[in-house]
């Protein structure tokens, strides 16, 4: 059972669109709105995977590039988390998301001056002489089974966040997470472990 219809449908969704055909979604899918997948530019098929049991709030938003995918595992819940994945993000199984979650697998605008005056131009809409977008660069982020994220973390490109542990409210995570710990800060840090 799920909330979405054969049409791909969310019930009483208030978003006129329906769920988009390149997004999979198992048994028990809770979706509180369509409009979460209004950010996603790749076309591929199975470009998005939900696993069974997996509850998306109102809030999340799903922004996949052209060359963007996602796979989110069962029994986990996001609530108000921006994925942004230019090329990979993978979410285990039984994790908990939380509000203003931000986890992306690239910067999005480069990191020296002159290519971010060319990429700003190349992204204005109306700009009549757009150059093209400056070559950025992307890492896949993996989070394992069991993770809890709290609300405003941030988890940057390339990281992995290890089985059972959890990123405390505001952390900023720039470099992997062992299992079974608890990080904080900016840069997040190891402040206590889990016995196996």
């Amino acid at each position: 059972m799920s909330n979405v219809d054969a049409d791909r449908r969310v019930e009483s969704d208030w978003w006129a669109h329906p769920i988009p055909p390149n997004v999979d979604f198992g048994e028990g899918f809770y979706c509180e709105t369509a409009q979460v997948f209004r950010f996603m530019k790749t076309k591929a098929a199975h470009a998005l995977r939900f696993g069974n049991h997996v509850s998306v709030y109102a809030g999340c938003s799903f922004a996949l590039g052209v060359n963007g995918s996602a796979v989110v595992g069962d029994f986990t819940l996001l609530n108000g988390a921006l994925v942004m994945a230019d090329e990979r993000i993978e979410i285990g199984s039984h994790c908990l998301i939380s509000w203003n979650v931000g986890i992306a697998d690239s910067d999005f605008h480069p990191l020296e001056p002159a290519q971010r005056l060319i990429d700003a131009q190349a992204v204005a809409p109306f700009y009549k002489d757009r150059p093209p977008r400056p070559k950025l660069e992307t890492r896949p982020v993996k989070v394992a089974d069991n993770v809890w994220i709290g609300m405003n973390a941030i988890v940057l490109k390339g990281v992995t966040i290890g089985e059972n542990s959890v990123v405390a409210a505001g952390a900023v995570v720039t470099k992997s997470v062992p299992a079974n710990c608890v990080v904080a800060g900016n840069p997040a840090v190891v402040v206590k472990t889990f016995s196996e």
